[in-house]
């Protein structure tokens, strides 16, 4: 992916690899991105590159996160490179390869890597698809990003090398290899396009499960931590005749709604309002916060029908906060070419924005967009200050999933093509469990027996059941679910203990036939296995039951729709509570208000809840001190071995204490100089000092103090000579003259006293003055004129 980052230099592994030998420094230069040469075939002879190999070596492990054997493109798997206990690498370098190719071209390449942890991990400077570690150092694990090619690219080999001390390992297979092929599309997966009118027979159960991936880890910019959360999610299956939402079109008052203030009240309203063009109404619950791993909170999910007229699904749920952007499908069509139902439907989303606010961050200021604009796909274009923003104009990475499985069809099908077997097996047997997959590495206890059932009438329940997570060995490795539900009813229900006659659930029940009074209203279900004996099947496959709907039905009555399903029960075990809603259909015409109750809550009743107390590893061992002398901390840490959801754990994580090494030498501190003080001499030959403070002495055998005091020559203007032979004029040195002035009571007065130091501290010059008794007319006496004299003081430090 080039350009996806700023690359430095390559390793000096990588020339290794090329050139065979083996090294073991390690050089960086730096480069910049944009001016990093492009060698032809780089990356091809990297690949080609042969080091070390051993035969059955395990100590090293390129592991794509789930160990899956097949890609789904455009998705995003976690990739880690492992070293096992006691081994260790200093450096490596994984690629992506479509299977066949030799990496001589850019369209050779699978995928792109995205990186987690930049002082761990780069991309390759004259590689660019590669990536490599950040600093050569000790470390036993790293991982990055991997996105999938689209849909067509193929088979992909992720490989990887090691360097480890001075051998380079290069695995062709094993351990250091991975291959992956693309996902095959299953049999019956939805038309591109909403057809325009279905062939399909009888009708179609579906379930709609929303899996939220919009996290720190995977959309790190800007991410709110406090707030993110999805919205309860409103949708509907329908007719072409109506339309929730559409790129290129505008929102609708309850999808604005929903858009800016996650609230789905008036879509349901308006959903509802379109009688016979919506089958069922789809709602989920909002999730706090956005995403959660599957073992501490399960993926939301719905169900909901299909029919002939009304094959195509529709749904949103915004992303909070934001300032209006949402995921959702529009008009997905489940109806086949072949008169069938499809089985399954994968759809990675990405987020659009509604036309209705102009913010441009998830926390972006209310700014109504006026006018109104249509719906659209955010890009990562759009804005700079965009979390999504790419100046490559890259494809932004989904921040959710949504899967639409078929759980049940009624009514004879008419599809041309037969079913294949899997599809068979989907309806026969949609409640049977998977083999067990448990990895090895997360240790569980055995399940617990089953709690009673939740419902104590024939209505459809729910028991569970639990297991403890003892420890889990690989923290990269997710552990499985350690709660088990199985659909119940209450004692005596099931006929079917009786007889192998095995029955598909009933699907919802039908609208009341009557819009005001009294109608009725019906449900069905239909034989998924027929007795081994050949015998017929007693249970019945069809319930009917009576309806009201608005008892008075006069023009000044109230009229309201039915009863919409009841919300799953809020809590997962134990007692919680549970609502449904109606609308309302036609206000009286008088005028007066509504009185029909709009909310119906009631008691429900989950299996037991059990606690399991949480479970944590020993303390680490201590780091080392903070500090390579004097006053520091060091820390240790420990993890949680079963997930927080199974108990209240109290204990710290992480403990800190003060450590105390050899106090570090502190050198001798002094200040700036002083400026030159002035002469000392009024002629001839002299000098002039500067001195400097002591701040600090040294300590714990610190650099000793340099000098304070620092004294240079000067030289003035020449000392007049007489040339008279008297005594007044006689010849004598200059120094001999400084020296007779200086004698001679009657040439000169005495010296003053000292003046005050000009500092109290760090160094100040002291002055005194001599001065002659009166002038003379000799040329050389006349110089006993007034002379100065300049000391250091105070040199100590403040």
């Amino acid at each position: 992916m080039p350009g996806a980052g700023v690359h430095r230099g390559a390793p000096l592994l990588l020339r290794c690899l090329i050139t065979g030998t083996l090294c073991y420094a390690f050089t960086f230069t730096e480069e910049p991105a944009e001016r990093a040469p492009k060698s032809d075939g780089y990356c091809s002879r990297i690949l080609r590159a042969q080091g070390t190999k051993r035969e059955g070596y395990q100590e090293f492990r390129l592991r794509v996160e789930g160990d899956p054997e097949n890609y789904q493109p455009s998705s995003t798997y976690r990739v880690t490179l492992i070293a096992s206990h006691p081994a260790y690498f200093r450096g490596f370098t994984v690629i992506a390869l479509k299977e066949g190719k030799d990496g001589d071209k850019d369209e050779d390449y699978a995928g792109n890597f995205q990186i987690i942890d930049e002082e761990d991990t780069q991309f390759m400077t004259n590689c660019p698809p590669a990536v490599t570690e950040s600093t050569p150092r000790r470390r036993t694990r790293i991982q990055v990003f991997w996105t999938a090619p689209p849909s067509g690219s193929g088979c992909v080999i992720l490989k990887a090398s090691i360097v480890q001390k001075k051998i380079i390992y290069f695995q062709d297979e094993g351990s250091l290899t991975k291959r992956m092929c693309e996902k095959e599309p299953l049999f019956g997966e939805a038309t591109d396009k909403p057809l325009l009118d279905c062939c399909a027979c009888g009708t179609a159960k579906y379930r709609v499960t929303f899996y939220g991936n919009w996290s720190e880890k995977i959309h790190p910019k800007d991410y709110p931590r406090r707030a993110n959360h999805w919205s309860a999610l409103i949708g509907a299956s329908h007719s072409r005749n109506y339309v929730l939402w559409e790129y290129g079109g505008y929102s609708s008052d309850g999808v604005k709604q929903v858009a800016e203030l996650g609230s789905p009240v008036k879509t349901e309203e308006e959903i509802r309002q379109k009688g016979d063009d919506v089958l069922t109404v789809i709602k989920m619950k909002a999730q706090w916060p956005a995403w959660q791993p599957l073992n501490v909170r399960a993926a939301p999910s719905a169900e909901f029908s299909v029919d002939r007229a009304r094959h195509l699904m529709s749904f949103l749920t915004m992303m909070g906060p934001s300032p209006d952007w949402n995921v959702g499908l529009s008009a997905e069509d489940l109806c086949t070419k072949e008169c069938g139902w499809v089985q399954k439907v994968i759809q990675d989303l990405i987020p659009w924005d509604a036309g209705t606010d102009s913010g441009v961050s998830y926390e972006s200021p209310n700014k109504a967009t006026i006018p109104q604009e249509k719906i659209r796909p955010l890009t990562s274009l759009d804005h700079p200050q965009s979390p999504f923003y790419d100046p490559e104009g890259g494809a932004i990475t989904p921040v959710a999933r949504v899967v639409v499985e078929r759980i049940a069809r009624k009514g004879e099908q008419c599809n041309i093509v037969p079913d294949n077997v899997d599809d068979i097996v989907a309806d026969i047997a949609p409640e049977e469990k998977e083999e067990d997959d448990t990895p090895e590495t997360c240790i569980y206890s055995n399940w617990s027996p089953w709690s009673a059932c939740s419902s104590a009438t024939c209505e459809k329940g729910k028991r569970m059941r639990q297991r403890m997570l003892k420890a889990q060995l690989d923290l990269s490795v997710p552990c499985p679910h350690t709660q088990d539900f199985q659909p119940c009813m209450g004692p005596g229900c099931s006929d079917e203990d009786a007889s192998t006659c095995m029955m598909s659930e009933w699907i919802t029940w039908s609208p009341c036939s009557a819009s005001c009074g009294v109608g009725m209203r019906s449900r069905e279900r239909y034989v998924k296995q027929f007795p081994e004996d050949g015998s017929i099947c007693t249970l019945p496959t069809e319930e009917t039951e009576t309806c009201t709907v608005n008892e008075e039905c006069s023009p000044n009555s109230c009229l309201v729709t039915e009863w919409g399903e009841w919300d799953p029960c809020s809590a997962t075990c134990g007692q919680g509570m549970k609502r449904r809603e109606r609308m309302v259909k036609t206000v009286p015409s008088d005028g007066s208000a509504c009185e029909a109750e709009m909310v119906k809550v009631e008691k429900c009743m989950m299996p037991e809840c059990h606690t399991i107390p949480c479970l944590l590893t020993p303390w680490s061992d201590w780091s080392d001190c903070s500090v390579t002398c004097g006053k520091g901390a060091r820390t240790r840490s420990r993890q949680f071995k079963s997930p927080l959801e199974l108990g209240e754990c109290a204990e710290d994580l992480e403990q800190v204490e003060k450590c105390m090494l050899p106090e570090c030498p502190m050198d001798c501190v002094v200040s700036e100089w002083t400026e030159w003080s002035e002469c000392n001499k009024s002629c001839g030959k002299g000098h002039m000092l500067r001195t400097r403070m002591v701040k600090m002495e040294p300590q714990f055998g610190g650099n000793p103090c340099p000098e304070t005091v620092q004294r240079k020559k000067c030289k003035l203007r020449k000392c007049n000579n007489s040339k008279s032979g008297s005594w007044r004029s006689m010849q004598v040195s200059p120094l001999s003259f400084q020296l007779l002035c200086s004698v001679t009571p009657s040439f000169m007065k005495p010296w003053s006293t000292w003046t005050e130091c000009t500092k109290l501290c760090g160094g100040g010059i002291q002055e005194r003055l001599i001065t002659a008794k009166k002038r003379f007319k000799s040329s050389q006496l006349s110089s006993c004129k007034e002379r100065k004299e300049i000391r250091a003081c105070n040199v100590h430090p403040c």
